[in-house]
């Protein structure tokens, strides 16, 4: 049986959509108590578990890191949802409207906006601030959708959804996690997996065809994704709001066996296959392994 093609892909991801999608707003039940004794973020998850930093915090100052790495996280989600909506309707300017994988793309910028309101949502009921970027990286951020095209854009997308997929999926029944990031993160896996199957099939489709050049720019560039979530994941904002010196913290996370293996297990669904279509280039694996997202 051969494979669909990218018209009959995206019209079964549109049937998928329309069987179930969300509304955050009224799906998500915004007005219950948050319980005091209750994590934003499994302690496995949280960037300092199993560190003697840790392990000399007490029970309500590890959940209030969970708090602001929780915040950081969505933080940062809304910002890329941002860009990817960003080139998803550069891309559209150049498109057919009446294509079955247009209405998708139209279907998944839809989705990405929700799912902005409901981290916005989260942020602000959880009692925080958004983590804003400086001056600088918005000045990059907004650059960033002219240099996301063609298979470029596809692997920035899983990128940006795929390791934060992995994560959600292995901590979202953690019975320690609030039941509203429990609820928020059942949410975006189950709209997330759509989104990640047609980026992987926007992949697999184009790779084989490919120029070397390009071929070998995209097999590489993406390397760059493991520094930019090592600065991510140990954001000196975080820490420095819960009291900790920040440069040591940072220094403390980035250096645990603990947050290694979580990066590893996060990131290896998305290796699997990125090694499978060929597009795992010798400088990106060393990338990914210095960033510790690579067993050494």
């Amino acid at each position: 049986m051969s494979a669909p093609t990218r018209e009959e892909f995206a019209d079964r991801l549109l049937k998928g959509s329309v069987k179930k999608s969300y509304a955050p707003v009224v799906d998500i039940a915004w007005d219950e108590p948050l319980d005091p004794d209750k994590y934003f973020l499994p302690p496995k998850i949280v960037s300092l578990y199993g560190t003697p930093l840790w392990n000399a915090m007490s029970r309500e100052q590890q959940i209030e890191l969970s708090r602001e790495e929780l915040v950081n996280t969505l933080s940062a989600g809304i910002w890329f949802e941002n860009i990817l909506n960003q080139a998803l309707l550069r891309k559209m300017m150049h498109q057919d409207p009446t294509a079955s994988a247009t209405h998708y793309e139209l279907t998944e910028l839809g989705d990405e906006t929700r799912h902005m309101v409901m981290f916005g949502k989260a942020i602000a009921r959880v009692g925080s601030k958004p983590v804003r970027p400086k001056y600088y990286q918005r000045f990059i951020i907004n650059l960033l959708p002219f240099a996301f095209q063609g298979p470029v854009l596809w692997m920035a997308a899983l990128i940006g959804e795929e390791i934060f997929d992995s994560l959600q999926r292995q901590m979202m029944d953690d019975p320690e996690l609030q039941p509203m990031v429990q609820r928020l993160m059942r949410i975006h896996v189950t709209e997330e997996a759509r989104h990640i199957q047609f980026a992987r099939d926007g992949l697999r489709k184009r790779t084989p065809t490919m120029r070397w050049a390009p071929k070998f720019f995209v097999a590489n560039i993406n390397g760059l994704g493991g520094y930019f979530f090592r600065y991510l994941f140990t954001n000196t904002t975080q820490y420095r709001r819960v009291g900790l010196s920040a440069r040591q913290a940072r220094r403390v996370a980035r250096r645990s066996p603990y947050r290694r293996e979580a990066q590893i297990s996060g990131f290896a669904p998305l290796a699997a296959f990125i090694d499978e279509v060929g597009l795992m280039g010798p400088i990106a694996r060393r990338m990914w392994r210095r960033s510790g997202f690579l067993p050494q």
